[in-house]
């Protein structure tokens, strides 16, 4: 049986859980999208060092446990000096792990361009830097929309990881109602409620715009 006490009793908890949450994962958004869009140029580069730097980074944080990863920034920066709190690490190892997989999208996307057009660009006098900006990348990003979106869902769910550090998320004030009222099933319930409130609006969306990009050819 779910106590609505629990919610209203501890509502400021929850409602501060959501906020945090909710700022993480669109700090921890867009920055995956900056890096994943820059990896993923590093991998068709054709300078074999960025191509080394891009595959290492992808195969690197693509196969490690996310958890992991924001240990590696908690509890492994401070051994050289560098202090960040549970917010900060969690928030950096969710975009950086994130990031990985967005890169492989959108470098499927942009091998999905017809290499036709690349030589295009090329030959009209555009760099390779100005060729990726103006003609290859926004035709890639707009084919890669659906498993960019279903990213991005991802990351708002894996931002749970932050409780585990401290990271004042829902999932951290979820364990502080949870330890406080030993009502272990209503406290969890209303975190599942607050990640919902925040996943379907986004995933509406993201329909709502493969939609219209469908439409649109």
């Amino acid at each position: 049986m779910i106590d609505f006490s629990v919610l209203t009793g501890h509502w400021d908890e929850y409602l501060t859980g959501l906020r945090n949450t909710l700022f993480a994962s669109l700090l921890a958004l867009a920055g995956s999208f900056v890096i994943g869009t820059l990896i993923a140029v590093f991998r068709i580069s054709p300078l074999k060092p960025l191509q080394a730097a891009g595959t290492a980074y992808v195969e690197i944080f693509r196969n490690i446990p996310l958890l992991l990863v924001v240990y590696m920034f908690f509890l492994g920066l401070p051994a050289v000096g560098i202090q960040l709190n549970g917010f900060v690490s969690g928030t950096i190892g969710l975009m950086v792990y994130t990031s990985a997989f967005i890169a492989e999208a959108i470098r499927a996307g942009i091998m999905a361009v017809p290499r036709g057009q690349t030589e295009a660009a090329r030959s009209s006098g555009l760099s390779y830097a100005q060729t990726m900006r103006y003609v290859v990348l926004p035709q890639a990003v707009k084919i890669v929309v659906p498993p960019i979106t279903n990213q991005f869902l991802n990351l708002v769910k894996n931002s749970s990881v932050l409780g585990v550090v401290a990271g004042l998320d829902l999932m951290y004030y979820g364990d502080l109602v949870n330890s406080e009222t030993y009502n272990t099933v209503t406290s969890y319930f209303f975190v599942a409620l607050f990640y919902l409130m925040l996943t379907f609006p986004l995933a509406f969306a993201s329909r709502a715009l493969e939609r219209r990009l469908a439409r649109s050819g």
